[in-house]
């Protein structure tokens, strides 16, 4: 991975979202959904972003795309800084930049056959001619696995996991180099879950494409993912290649995660030590001091209740990051 090409490079980006209270709906605080995340993709790399809901998941991969205007922070895509962009560059920027979304029953527009929603982003970009957009549909619906004899058809006239595959279809209707898959999985039934992965794993391999996977089944992050990044209210605690970051964490949050994550294999899963997380997941609007996880963690010193551990490379062979005042006593 280390002579890849970087295609996207985001540096300390922060999404704060403000409560007001009041009559004249003054500020009060802010809610801290994305708090200081950074993180590199190669070009053709996935990279799984995992942890519990409301983690900041979601918000970091829609930040990112500039769906949502970022607090701070830099969202560098293929050499350009996304967030210094005016709103035409960005428009320009938006074919090479796609979104898979989490629930497919809401992400299509129901008034529209299928025929309008895979034209819609090739009309905006102003992509070939009426006649080369209908040769695109078609090519695009068959490559997602749909007969082309659908285009008429309507959202509500499709199943679950045919619908999250008009919405893979229509991500990719501009060629883009990189998507972000807000959970693409987890609206479906368990028996089509495996179907859209391994679709989405041969559109990698066949397109070239470069993934920032977001979910919760970690099982099907580690298939999916080149490296795993751990996010623990709204930043990332351990960053790192997939197999390491499942058989040698490093930080308590992980290895939490990874105990609840059940195995095939019932006489190991019968001896394994789950670890149970004491607490609830502070509020972001009002974050401990020091280390987030340091109210939930087992190995909690003085340390960790007044500093803030930075995110440090305890890589060997490769790297391994990782943020945690104790993590050595795990390597």
């Amino acid at each position: 991975m280390s002579d890849q090409e970087t295609l996207l490079k985001v540096t300390n980006l922060k999404k704060y979202f403000p409560i007001r209270r009041g009559v004249f709906r003054s500020v009060v605080g802010h809610v801290k959904a994305v708090d200081g995340v950074s993180f590199e993709i190669k070009r053709g790399e996935t990279l799984g972003l995992v942890g519990e809901s409301g983690c900041g998941k979601s918000t970091t991969g829609r930040t990112v795309l500039q769906l949502l205007d970022p607090t701070e922070g830099s969202v560098v895509f293929d050499g350009q800084d996304l967030a210094k962009m005016s709103s035409e560059q960005l428009r320009l920027m938006r074919n090479r930049m796609q979104i898979i979304f989490q629930d497919p029953y809401s992400s299509l527009n129901p008034r529209m056959t299928v025929q309008g929603i895979l034209t819609e982003p090739l009309e905006i970009h102003g992509i070939g001619s009426r006649a080369d957009r209908a040769g695109r549909i078609a090519e695009l619906l068959e490559t997602v696995g749909l007969n082309a004899n659908m285009i008429n058809r309507y959202p509500h006239e499709f199943s679950g996991g045919q619908r999250q595959r008009i919405g893979i279809a229509r991500a990719l209707a501009t060629n883009p180099d990189f998507i972000v898959a807000d959970e693409p999985i987890s609206a479906l039934d368990v028996s089509i879950q495996a179907q859209i992965v391994n679709l989405m794993d041969d559109l990698k391999e066949k397109l070239g494409l470069t993934y920032l996977f977001i979910a919760h089944d970690l099982s099907m992050v580690r298939y999916m993912s080149d490296r795993v990044a751990v996010m623990y209210l709204g930043r990332i605690v351990e960053l790192g290649d997939r197999d390491d970051v499942y058989d040698r964490s490093l930080h308590p949050y992980t290895q939490a995660l990874v105990s609840a994550n059940p195995v095939p294999d019932p006489d190991l899963e019968a001896v394994r030590d789950s670890i149970i997380l004491e607490g609830d997941v502070p509020n972001p609007a009002n974050p401990p001091s020091g280390c987030n996880f340091h109210p939930r963690c087992r190995f909690t010193t003085d340390i960790c209740t007044t500093d803030d551990p930075v995110l440090r490379n305890l890589g060997t062979m490769q790297e391994h990051w990782v943020a945690c005042h104790h993590a050595e006593q795990f390597i």
